[in-house]
C-alpha cells in the first residue's frame, strides 16, 4: 500500500486487537490487487437496539489507480455482526470480491457484449430459411430464420435494414449472425 491503513472507530473505544486484525485483512487485499493506493476502515458500534445487542457497521474505502472501491456492511441485516470480527471478515470478503472485479475489468478480462451492428439484407432465400447481410465493413454475414427476432423472417426483403449481433466463431458459410432484428421498413 502506498499509504498506511487509516482506521477510525465511532461510538466505541479504539482497540489494538481490532486494529491488528484490520491491518492483517488489508495486507491480504494486496494479494488480489497490488497497486492499492489507500485504505480507510471505519468501525462503528451504533447504539443498542431494543431487541438485540450492538450490530457493528463496517465501511471500507479503498483507492486504486483509476477507481475506488467502497464496501459498507451494516449490522441490522445480519445478527452475526454482533461480533466485530465477523463483521470485519464479511466486509473484507466483499472488498476482496470487488477488487477482483476491478482488476479483471482493468485487465480487459470482463466479457463485453457486442453492440448490435446495422446492415442491409443482400440475399434472401425464403424457401431455404436463410439469407445474407452486408454491414458497413462490406463483409457478408449469414443468418438463419431462427436468428430473426419476432418471427419477422417473412417480413425481410432485399435492401431491408436490420440490426444484428455476430455469433462467436464462424459457421460453414463464414461469419454468422446470432440475432437479426428488422428495424427498417417491412416488406412492400
Amino acid at each position: 500500500m502506498q499509504q498506511p491503513v487509516r482506521i477510525t472507530f465511532k461510538e466505541m473505544e479504539p482497540s489494538e486487537a481490532i486494529e491488528t486484525r484490520i491491518r492483517e485483512y488489508a495486507a491480504k487485499l494486496e494479494k488480489f490487487y497490488d497497486p492499492i493506493v489507500h485504505c480507510h476502515v471505519v468501525v462503528e458500534a451504533p447504539h443498542r437496539h431494543s431487541n438485540h445487542g450492538r450490530l457493528y457497521d463496517i465501511r471500507i474505502d479503498i483507492t486504486v489507480p483509476g477507481d475506488e472501491v467502497v464496501v459498507s456492511h451494516q449490522g441490522p441485516k445480519d445478527q452475526a455482526h454482533e461480533d466485530v470480527y465477523v463483521a470485519l471478515r464479511d466486509a473484507f470478503r466483499a472488498a476482496r470480491r470487488q477488487l477482483q472485479d476491478v482488476a479483471r475489468k482493468q485487465r480487459g478480462k470482463v466479457k463485453r457484449h457486442e453492440l448490435p451492428s446495422h446492415a442491409r439484407v443482400t440475399k434472401l432465400y425464403l424457401a431455404e430459411d436463410y439469407g445474407f447481410l452486408e454491414g458497413p465493413d462490406e463483409v457478408e454475414v449469414y443468418f438463419h430464420r431462427n436468428a430473426v427476432l419476432n418471427d419477422a423472417f417473412e417480413d425481410l426483403h432485399i435492401g431491408g435494414v436490420v440490426r444484428y449481433v455476430l455469433a462467436e466463431g464462424e459457421g460453414e458459410a463464414g461469419p454468422q449472425a446470432s440475432t437479426v432484428e428488422l428495424i427498417g421498413e417491412v416488406k412492400p
